[in-house]
């Protein structure tokens, strides 16, 4: 078939997901290789934008731990982390508030309307956005969301622009901002904002039953499947707060989450409007029941 032939029979394979979720509200956590990398972040701006383009509501959340880190270095204060969360003292926070709140938000912003869509940045503190109180001491200025105010993310995609969210919050218990995962951040935006999907950007190709292999993806997750995973180690170390934020999300009202491999050009793309599906969704046991449908009439490689 020549190349504007398999060019056009991808345009028509992808009008029926356009058509289901035009009108529909994505919500994108957006990290890892996928900002280090020039071409990885050019191929998730152009995802972004051509999702926006056909009417779908995108909301990007990101974090910026490379360019903290580097900031860090720069003025002699050493990064350091505990339980995989980063110690966040006042100088950290003020950098980490610096960092995502400024330079990584506008950059990212920048971006997006440079290549033809319509950005907004936002941070947490904007409209109290994010509230949150300190997780605890041990973190430092680590914060734990009590509260999110989806007014002003829908201000924005009503005026027709893409939301590009930093995930700093505004303390209700002190004076003072707190740092907040990026994940956990936009598993809790995905809930208020009735999500229909929400999106982690990670550098695996998903959950794997076997670490070392990429050819073990699971690919179907249902919310019964969580604890046997966990007691058998297969879902162990970092994955182990993606999935209680995948968790949380779906026993929140979003309907579908994926966790899908970022170091793939487009890969937005290729979950959202294809057949082929990448990574792993994680879902409500009612939507088995879909699942078995969907085995049978797509090309989708679905695990039980």
């Amino acid at each position: 078939m020549a190349s504007h032939e398999v060019q056009a029979q991808t345009l028509v394979e992808a009008l029926p997901y356009i058509q289901q979720f035009t009108g529909k509200t994505i919500v994108i956590k957006y990290g890892g290789n996928a900002m280090i990398s020039e071409e990885l972040r050019k191929a998730v701006m152009s995802d972004i934008v051509l999702l926006s383009l056909v009417g779908i509501r995108v909301v990007m959340v990101h974090g910026g731990g490379p360019e903290i880190n580097e900031m860090l270095k720069k003025i002699g204060h050493q990064s350091r982390f505990v339980d995989g969360l980063r110690y966040t003292d006042r100088e950290t926070m003020d950098i980490v508030q610096s960092v995502l709140c400024g330079k990584v938000n506008k950059d990212l912003v920048a971006q997006i309307n440079r290549m033809g869509g319509k950005a907004i940045g936002l941070c947490g503190m904007d409209g109290a956005l994010f509230r949150a109180v300190q997780l605890d001491e041990k973190y430092g200025l680590v914060g734990r969301i009590t509260g999110v105010d989806p007014k002003p993310i829908e201000s924005v995609l009503g005026s027709g622009y893409i939301p590009v969210v930093s995930t700093v919050a505004q303390g209700v218990d002190a004076d003072t901002a707190y740092n907040i995962n990026a994940d956990t951040a936009a598993a809790q935006l995905a809930q208020a904002l009735c999500a229909e999907k929400l999106i982690l950007l990670t550098d695996v190709r998903g959950l794997l039953r076997d670490p070392k292999d990429e050819n073990t993806l699971i690919r179907v997750v249902q919310l019964r499947d969580i604890p046997a995973l966990m007691r058998s180690g297969i879902i162990s170390g970092g994955m182990i707060p993606k999935i209680n934020c995948c968790l949380e999300a779906v026993m929140g009202g979003v309907e579908y989450v994926h966790i899908i491999d970022g170091r793939i050009p487009h890969s937005i793309l290729i979950e959202l409007l294809s057949s082929k599906g990448i990574g792993t969704m994680i879902i409500h046991e009612k939507k088995s029941t879909l699942i078995d449908m969907l085995r049978r009439v797509y090309p989708y490689p679905i695990d039980d």
